[in-house]
């Protein structure tokens, strides 16, 4: 069986590209292995992992819960962090150039880190979500701090209509001057979704502008739907 950089490094990558620059987002396909999902959701008590514990209604996020992992990170998460990094941070590179923002992301993954503890964000941002009946998300951006990388990834560790009903993946544009667009998505067990963590430049008559855009998970009807977040920047607090 490939291990997980080989698998990352067999995708259609322009492919992947090309949507990201379209739509803001990109759907990899089968990333993780039902065993992957389930050795991640089996850690999710291992209070060893994890830096803190969110619960969400108590700052109004919505309904449910998710937990920061500590440093070092599990080997499989840090490779999925440090491989798929360097494929997204040329887009990156063109979406702030074609805004005009003098932005520019280093092509290895360490090099970021570095500018993050130079801004005093040491804390690592990969988290781990749970969702029961009942449970939602609401519409937000994860920046956690002044450098922040503009694209990340949530990988679905259950089988929708299988371990849960409902819970979609939900995305809004805030186009200027116009009405917002909202995108629902349901990976399967084993996807992974990139998407903008916060802008996406598109292009109009007068050149490029920055379309806003939110993400959150609709209202789950029964059952426990668990993902993984890898956020790429590191937070101040």
């Amino acid at each position: 069986m490939e291990n997980i950089e080989e698998r990352i490094a067999g995708y259609d990558w322009a492919q992947l590209s090309d949507d990201l620059h379209q739509k803001g987002y990109a759907t990899v396909p089968s990333l993780l292995t039902a065993e992957e999902c389930e050795q991640l959701k089996s850690g999710y008590d291992d209070s060893s992992l994890y830096r803190k514990t969110i619960v969400m209604a108590r700052y109004r996020f919505g309904l449910g819960e998710y937990k920061y992992f500590n440093y070092p990170l599990p080997n499989l998460i840090q490779m999925i962090r440090t491989s798929i990094y360097p494929k997204l941070a040329p887009i990156a590179n063109t979406w702030f150039r074609v805004l005009n923002q003098d932005v520019q992301f280093p092509l290895e993954h360490d090099e970021l880190l570095k500018r993050c503890r130079l801004n005093g964000q040491e804390k690592a941002t990969v988290l781990i979500l749970k969702y029961g009946p009942g449970g939602f998300n609401t519409l937000h951006q994860d920046l956690y701090g002044d450098v922040y990388f503009p694209m990340q990834l949530v990988l679905m560790l259950s089988e929708p209509d299988e371990d849960y009903e409902g819970g979609e993946f939900v995305l809004t544009q805030q186009i200027p001057r116009a009405q917002s667009k909202a995108i629902v998505l349901k990976p399967k067990k084993g996807d992974a979704l990139i998407f903008t963590t916060n802008f996406k430049p598109e292009k109009g008559t007068r050149g490029y502008y920055r379309v806003n855009m939110k993400h959150g998970v609709s209202e789950l009807r029964n059952g426990e739907r668990y993902s993984l977040g890898i956020i790429f920047h590191d937070a101040s607090t």
